[in-house]
Parts: structure tokens; C-alpha cells; sequence
């Protein structure tokens, strides 16, 4: 790459996949930063073991606070914004969400799954502003408001996309998928996990209103 990137990862309690696309994100650049976000498990070791920078938080306290923990890490001008929970990943996707920002085509693209398995497929195209793959410059994701308060981010982003007039647009990612919180948590405590999730990304603008 001849202008500076960085991958940044927000995880929590990921140590099953985070190496993976911790390597696949060091086949692009040398700035790999990983925030583990009061994870339990080893996904910090894991996550230095397969080569990131970690920023570890003492308590866990959601993914927007990760992710702007490990912005505030990297020093690169441009980002491209993972899941760790990624799977099918490789570096052409990578290239995929970094070229239209860097030939300046758009100020942020979008990662959506396709072909990567029906589950993500369907729920990724169902809410694609949801998406957490994404690329942009650096500077403009760390002026986002309320990055560093959502448990959540895309919401926050997507406002800011349309508040500053952002071009932006998806890209798809064949053959992507995640691991869903039902397999991860098992079925129970994943699905609540995932209606908690959508409850909170569904109501920011209420709650922002308030």
C-alpha cells in the first residue's frame, strides 16, 4: 500500500477467530490493532500471538469504546474496521473495501456478506448499515459523535455518514460469513444476546433524541 492503513478489530471474548483475521489483516499492512473489550477468554494472548498491537480494556464495555480505543492506537490514515469474528476472510476482501476510499471514489465503504452462509447472508443484507466491515480515513471515524459511548457504533456512523454529506456506498465480500452468537453462547444466551444488540441498534435515534 503506498498510503499508510491500518486494520482496526474491537473483540470480545473472540479467541476462536481473532488470529485468523488478525492474519489476514497483516497480509495488507504492519498495523494490525486489536482492542480486546474486558474480554474473559484469551482473545488478547491469542490476538498478540498472531502478531496485532492489543489494547486491552479492564471491563467490558461495548464495541464502540473498542473501537475507538483501538483508533486511538493506530497511527495510520487510513482504516479498514473488522469483526473478529469473521470467517472466509481474505486479502482481497480487504482490498475490496479499501480501494474506492483510496483512489477517492467514497469517503467510507460498507462491507456486505455474500455467499458465506444463509444466517449472515440474510441478516447482513436484512440491516447492510449495520454492517461492521468497513474502510475510511481514520480522522473522520474518531469525529464521530458518540463513538465512545454506543455499545454499539453503526448507528452512530450511519448518522454521521448523512449529517456531514459522506460519499458512501457497499461493497459485497463473497464468501464471508460470522459466527453467530447461537453457536458461539450457545442457543439460548446467543439469542438474547442478539436481541439485546438489535434493541440497542434499533432505538439510537430515540435515545439520542432524548
Amino acid at each position: 500500500m503506498t498510503r499508510s492503513v491500518a486494520v482496526v478489530i474491537p473483540a470480545y471474548n473472540e479467541a476462536g477467530t481473532v488470529a485468523d483475521v488478525v492474519r489476514v489483516g497483516l497480509t495488507l499492512t504492519p498495523e494490525v490493532v486489536v482492542a480486546s473489550d474486558g474480554s474473559a477468554d484469551d482473545t488478547a494472548a491469542v490476538a498478540r500471538g498472531a502478531g496485532a498491537q492489543v489494547v486491552e480494556l479492564t471491563r467490558n464495555v461495548g464495541k464502540g469504546p473498542a473501537l475507538y480505543a483501538a483508533l486511538e492506537a493506530a497511527r495510520a490514515e487510513y482504516v479498514v474496521m473488522l469483526d473478529a469474528d469473521l470467517t472466509g476472510l481474505t486479502t482481497g476482501h480487504l482490498h475490496t473495501l479499501l480501494q474506492p476510499v483510496l483512489t477517492g471514489g467514497l469517503d467510507m465503504s460498507i462491507g456486505v456478506f455474500e455467499g458465506g452462509g444463509f444466517v449472515t447472508d440474510w441478516g447482513n443484507k436484512l440491516t447492510p448499515h449495520l454492517s461492521g466491515q468497513r474502510a475510511c480515513r481514520r480522522d473522520w471515524l474518531l469525529a464521530v459523535p458518540h463513538l465512545a459511548e454506543e455499545r454499539w457504533p453503526e448507528p452512530a456512523i450511519t448518522a454521521h455518514l448523512k449529517e456531514t454529506g459522506a460519499r458512501w456506498d457497499y461493497v459485497e465480500l463473497p464468501q464471508v460469513a460470522q459466527v453467530v452468537k447461537e453457536k458461539k453462547r450457545g442457543f439460548w444466551q446467543g439469542a438474547t444476546a442478539r436481541t439485546r444488540m438489535y434493541a440497542d441498534l434499533l432505538t439510537y435515534r430515540v435515545r439520542k433524541k432524548r
